[in-house]
């Protein structure tokens, strides 16, 4: 396991393993979620990469009546 230390500035640097295991390459944008006393780095992927990810998805699925409304 891996450890890191907060400076004064409130910055951290990811450790060589974690960023080679996770493919992190300098200038990518990562978000940051908090769970109680817990922080999750999560990269993020831009929109245009996202195009055609549903493809096959069959839509053809049968609403509920009291959502039809």
């Amino acid at each position: 396991m891996d450890a890191v230390t907060v400076s004064s500035k409130y910055q951290v640097v990811i450790p060589k393993a974690v960023r080679e295991r996770a493919n992190i390459m300098p200038g990518e944008k990562l978000q940051v979620l908090s769970f109680d006393d817990r922080i999750e780095l999560v990269r993020t992927k831009p929109m245009r990469s996202m195009r055609g990810f549903l493809r096959g998805l069959d839509a053809g699925f049968v609403r509920e009546e009291n959502d039809r409304a």
